[in-house]
């Protein structure tokens, strides 16, 4: 067996070797908003993959190009591609937020960082398993023995609550770190049995020529996803809470708006990163959209809004990853996720963004691609 784990954090050397890397936004400008300047030296959301070029981030480039953050000047950063670097530096002050996945989540729990949940995502599992043409399986038990190609080590910590919640003896599961972003096109190539992935992503690696069959966690799994996540002590801040509400708001309109028209969110990222939108191209890209508005919206119907924690689908996380000792002690999900921002988040006029969706006018290639036609096939490589 090659069991991976994460080694604990030194801050002092994880500080000296990345380095920090990060330009803080500038001071917001003269606002009456309780949301002023003072909140925050600049407000700074780290990626946890390395890169901003995906189409995982739309909210945020909608909003910013629609308005939707008001005076509200923000960064958005990589970050290294560390696959723990996300919570690293939302706890030593190097960034505000970090957008972890739960494993990564608890990674921070367990190394004592007082971080909290603010703003779930991810209401359905994004996660996958991918395997090369003719090789899928529909039972992860027949991963056992088998080898599991990763970007990180650390995403061994998103990888094993999976299994075991499917029954898997993760003990007799091999994990290969292929590195960031080669980990699928080794999988593609020939190395492993199969390889971590996640939605959104299946697009993108078609874009690249990479095809697989999948087991798809948004299908088969009841795990929760990839979540905002602040430093604790900035919610006892009245300044600094007034800012958080005003900001996952302009989140919440993106990605309101891109619900209403995935279009027009994915030309939104385009227009942000060229390189990318002719590497992927409009029906990739909305194909890609599709998938990660899926698993955002979730059943909205038994959500209190974008963001919404469901405490009973995270505590049954927490409670999976204790069996399998991720974590030592017992945590409860109340105490390290919130809802007391969401009714403020999604306090903004729904009827006025989807006019603003409606209203937008689409190039000729993206007014071309048939939304329900590609909606209707985006699960076609499931197993």
């Amino acid at each position: 067996m090659n069991k991976m784990t994460s080694m604990p954090m030194n801050r002092r050397y994880f500080l000296q070797v990345t380095g920090a890397g990060l330009v803080s936004a500038t001071a917001l400008g003269g606002s009456a908003s309780r949301a002023r300047a003072e909140a925050y030296d600049g407000f700074t959301w780290i990626s946890p993959r390395g890169t901003l070029e995906v189409l995982d981030d739309y909210p945020y480039w909608v909003a910013k190009k629609a308005g939707y953050f008001g005076d509200l000047n923000t960064e958005m950063q990589p970050g290294p591609s560390d696959g723990t670097a996300t919570v690293k530096f939302v706890d030593v002050g190097q960034a505000d937020m970090g957008f972890p996945s739960p494993g990564i989540f608890s990674f921070a729990i367990q190394n004592g960082m007082k971080l909290k949940s603010v703003f779930h995502m991810g209401a359905r599992d994004t996660f996958s398993f991918a395997f090369r043409k003719g090789e899928g399986m529909a039972d992860l038990k027949g991963l056992e023995g088998k080898t599991i190609l990763l970007g990180s080590a650390a995403w061994q910590s998103i990888t094993d609550p999976m299994l075991a919640a499917q029954g898997v003896d993760v003990s007799k599961v091999k994990y290969v770190e292929a590195g960031w972003p080669t980990w699928g096109t080794a999988l593609a190539s020939g190395q492993g049995d199969a390889a971590l992935s996640w939605e959104g992503l299946r697009a993108e690696w078609i874009a690249t020529g990479l095809k697989f069959d999948y087991w798809l966690g948004v299908q088969k799994s009841k795990m929760p996803a990839n979540t905002f996540v602040v430093r604790s002590a900035d919610l006892e801040d009245p300044d600094k809470k007034a800012f958080l509400e005003k900001y996952l708001r302009g989140w919440a309109m993106g990605l309101e708006f891109g619900h209403q028209n995935p279009r027009a969110a994915v030309e939104a990222v385009f227009e942000q990163f060229p390189a990318f939108a002719k590497n992927t191209g409009p029906e990739l890209g909305t194909t890609s959209l599709l998938q990660q508005d899926n698993v955002f919206r979730g059943d909205m119907d038994k959500r209190e809004g974008w963001g919404w924690h469901d405490m009973a689908s995270w505590q049954g996380f927490f409670d999976e990853i204790l069996k399998i000792g991720q974590i030592k002690e017992p945590v409860k999900a109340e105490d390290v996720c919130t809802n007391e921002l969401i009714k403020s988040a999604n306090d903004f006029d729904h009827a006025k963004v989807k006019a603003d969706a409606d209203a937008y006018k689409l190039t000729e290639a993206f007014a071309a691609i048939d939304v329900e036609n590609v909606r209707a096939h985006m699960f076609d490589d499931a197993v």
